[in-house]
């Protein structure tokens, strides 16, 4: 969503800190450049004006020029400005306010949207995440099946929905939702509201209606990321009319500007509470100001992605992975365990993009064809193998490779890739191993904090090949620095 802005202003300030002293001149030269790239990417003009002139104040005068690193102070400010964009004065404003049971949440937002998608992943997020008993009801009696939309996704992530009872207005509808919630000791009540093409009168009547009986403690507004200002403009009438407390961005994966996200704060007064990253119900994040201007600044989001692993790794596979790494073991069934770790955490792609510094890398990586497919194709190699040759893939020989390569509609080539990527991870766990278990950690943290950490570690033992050497022209031939030189024959075929 914001890689047009990224790779702007990442131009930006490599210009900057490449100078060793600026001058205001310079200062003012680059902030330019930086509101020609916020207008690019669909921010509004006041609140891009704004912003510059925030970052002028701040970074224009002794602070700056005398700084020991001037350009990355400025960064540092440009960070800080954003951050402050993008969350108000409120600290705790993402934070949903359903203390008392049974907590009414309202979902308004124009048809096609995303709400009833929303609703799901809100609800599930809520089971899951805070441990709440939920229940979710459909207003929508006007969009064909849009109630049994509901009930199936309610199915599919265990959480209680209204029964339906056809010819009841949404208000009636509301009033039975409050009664079950109470009645059945629910946590949370969740009302999925029937949307429009556009605002009219009708519209906004009815959601006065349901909100007058439910009287919400929350009131959601689901936008669609990808329609851009637009969305500032429905966010600035609904809440005027309605009332709203938050907003949910869907489409966030998409290939939208984000000038939406970045203009929504600063233009309504009302925060992001969650992000929509795709059709599937668990594709729901909670909107983190700082992380996002991180990763929009070329910083990475190094929290989301320890969240994000320990979601998708169990403790004890990973004690067991550690036990194995200090006695110097690493096969094919280790290697396969990553890979499928990795393509849980959203592959290379999802990965790469929350790592500081890795957008070059990203495009290096796109230009040579190595994309999610890659994993696939590891995957199915190691797959072809017997239980005897993944746990022991020397005993390999000529023939046994043709029908292993055969098997998973690879060449020879390609297998002898992979072999030669195990052989070089297996000889960094020996060394690793060999550090014991707190030169293990120093050495993850070096990964992490260090300066060329993350080329030795190769970015940790829960991401095969992610070492930044890895993602270099010729992507480096150095034991332990991720793939081997020639692993881009993995990449699409030409």
């Amino acid at each position: 969503m914001f890689e047009n802005l990224s790779d702007r202003l990442g131009g930006v300030f490599d210009k900057l800190t490449k100078q060793g002293a600026l001058s205001d001149a310079d200062v003012a030269t680059a902030l330019r450049e930086v509101r020609v790239a916020l207008l690019e990417a669909d921010v509004s003009l006041p609140v891009a004006r704004d912003f510059v002139k925030a970052v002028q104040e701040s970074a224009t005068g002794q602070a700056v020029t005398k700084s020991i690193t001037p350009g990355q102070q400025v960064v540092k400010i440009v960070n800080d400005e954003m951050v402050a964009m993008l969350s108000g004065d409120d600290a705790d404003a993402g934070s949903l306010k359903i203390d008392t049971p049974p907590a009414p949440i309202l979902m308004v937002g124009l048809q096609g949207s995303g709400k009833t998608t929303t609703t799901a992943k809100l609800a599930k997020r809520l089971k899951e995440k805070e441990n709440k008993r939920v229940l979710m009801a459909s207003l929508d009696i006007y969009r064909p099946a849009a109630m049994h939309q509901l009930e199936v996704l309610g199915k599919q992530i265990g959480v209680d929905t209204l029964p339906i009872v056809e010819g009841q207005k949404p208000e009636q509808i509301a009033k039975r939702a409050k009664q079950q919630a109470t009645l059945g000791g629910y946590d949370v009540y969740i009302l999925d509201t029937a949307g429009r093409l556009h605002i009219n009168e009708e519209l906004m009547a009815e959601v006065q209606a349901v909100r007058d009986v439910a009287s919400p403690r929350e009131t959601l507004l689901v936008v669609d990321g990808l329609t851009g200002q637009d969305a500032v403009n429905v966010a600035e009438q609904f809440d005027g009319q309605i009332g709203i407390s938050g907003v949910v961005l869907t489409r966030m994966d998409g290939d939208g500007r984000g000038g939406a996200a970045l203009s929504m704060r600063a233009v309504t007064g009302k925060p992001i509470k969650f992000v929509g990253l795709g059709e599937k119900v668990d594709a729901l994040e909670e909107f983190h100001p700082e992380r996002i201007a991180s990763r929009i600044l070329g910083m990475g989001d190094i929290v989301s992605l320890v969240e994000k692993a320990q979601e998708t790794i169990e403790a004890e596979q990973a004690e067991r992975m550690m036990k194995r790494m200090m006695k110097g073991q690493f096969n094919m069934n280790d290697l396969r365990s990553q890979l499928e770790q990795m393509q849980q955490m959203g592959g290379m792609e999802g990965i790469m993009g929350m790592m500081p510094g890795m957008g070059k890398a990203q495009k290096q990586m796109a230009e040579a064809g190595i994309d999610d497919k890659v994993l696939k194709r590891q995957i199915a190699l190691i797959q072809s193998m017997t239980k005897r040759e993944r746990a022991n893939p020397q005993l390999m020989q000529a023939s046994r490779k043709k029908r292993v390569a055969a098997g998973a509609g690879m060449q020879v080539s390609d297998l002898n890739k992979l072999l030669k990527m195990q052989r070089q991870m297996g000889d960094m766990m020996k060394k690793m191993g060999k550090m014991g278990k707190k030169g293990l950690m120093r050495q993850g943290l070096g990964a992490l904090m260090g300066k060329g950490g993350a080329q030795q570690a190769g970015m940790g033992a829960g991401m095969p090949g992610m070492g930044a050497n890895a993602l270099q022209p010729g992507f480096g031939a150095k034991p332990g620095a991720g793939l081997p030189t020639d692993l881009s024959g993995l990449g699409k075929k030409k």
